[in-house]
């Protein structure tokens, strides 16, 4: 079989804030080798995943180009690989047959060609396939382990979360609602902040944008301090966190958005707080717990379908609209997950 593929690439190292023009479409034939054991498979991309850990793929250096094979570093040109769900339309590989829907590593193009690795056979479970690609994959992981495994919460803590309206924050909401925790989230606009009181229970939320002192603003929503926070954001917000902490309080570091496209901003947290609270802080990568993905997605699906918790998509149509949805992301643009549906079913 053989298939034309439109593709996304980018022009140039990128060491800023992305633009839509530094992005271009190229064109390539794909086919099965005549080889019938060369365990190939093509697959037409169905719903990519749209996450801003890829900025730090496209810079010139990046730590995580040098600790992480999921975030290696990429040359202008080249292939992006993301994460996503995508149908067999072609196989030499005995584990996947024609028609078999598939979730894992494909491409920001129409079609990927694979010989299956860091792929897997998808069963939907009557979910749509955007699902897989966000609250029952990656991105739901992310939240449940970094909350479960990294927060280690008790019922009753104090839960801060930042970015609480993206793809990560809004489950951890959810999830520590769920479990019995007080939680508050920050976020980028009063729609957002209203969302995340009235559709997915947080007890209660803030516009960030609109505070001028977010020690103040965190001491007034936390008169008793913060147990847990979980950071999707780095820079000021984790330095008020840090200094509104309670003894023996956990920070999981999932995502530092507001440094990943200004080299100058670091954030610096009273360390005298960290020392003398006894405060722990873990960075941690949602590859190093894919062996909890079973309990993960067991307890997931039974609170989607008993309604304890709500789906937050960001949905864009179809390839030529990668680009902007991905530079949306550093304008805090997306509500919820963020993908792209390429194609029908």
């Amino acid at each position: 079989m053989e298939v034309t593929n439109k593709y996304i690439v980018i022009k140039a190292k990128i060491d800023g804030k992305p633009q839509e023009s530094d992005f271009e479409f190229k064109t390539e034939t794909l086919s099965l080798p005549i080889n019938p054991v060369s365990n190939d498979i093509i697959v037409k991309n169905l719903c990519i995943s749209i996450d801003p850990y890829q900025i730090n793929r496209m810079k010139t250096v990046s730590a995580s180009q040098e600790t992480s094979e999921f975030a290696a570093g990429i040359s202008p040109g080249e292939v992006i690989v993301a994460f996503g769900v995508g149908k067999v339309v072609a196989s030499h590989n005995p584990k996947f047959e024609k028609g078999d829907y598939v979730v894992g590593h494909i491409s920001w193009g129409e079609y990927s060609i694979s010989q299956g690795f860091i792929l897997n056979k998808l069963d939907p479970m009557g979910f749509p396939l955007s699902y897989h690609v966000g609250i029952l994959g990656l991105a739901g992981l992310t939240a449940y382990a970094g909350f479960f495994e990294v927060c280690k919460p008790k019922k009753g803590e104090k839960v801060f979360v930042s970015a609480a309206c993206g793809s990560v924050g809004n489950l951890v909401g959810q999830y520590a609602k769920n479990f019995g925790c007080y939680v508050v989230g920050c976020a980028g606009s009063a729609k957002k902040v209203k969302l995340l009181k009235e559709k997915l229970g947080f007890d209660e939320a803030f516009n960030y944008k609109e505070e001028t002192d977010l020690n103040l603003t965190l001491k007034r929503y936390f008169p008793d301090g913060i147990d847990i926070y979980f950071d999707n954001v780095g820079g000021e917000m984790l330095e008020a966190a840090i200094s509104t902490m309670n003894l023996h309080g956990r920070v999981a570091l999932c995502g530092i958005i507001s440094e990943y496209t200004n080299a100058g901003k670091r954030a610096a947290p009273d360390m005298l707080s960290v020392m003398y609270k006894s405060i722990t802080i873990q960075g941690f990568l949602v590859g190093n717990y894919l062996h909890l993905f079973p309990e993960f997605l067991k307890l997931t699906i039974d609170h989607l379908r008993t309604g304890k918790m709500h789906v937050l998509e960001d949905v864009s149509f179809g390839l030529e609209s990668v680009p902007s949805a991905f530079v949306g992301l550093f304008r805090g643009d997306n509500v919820g997950k963020r993908c792209v549906q390429v194609s029908q079913d």
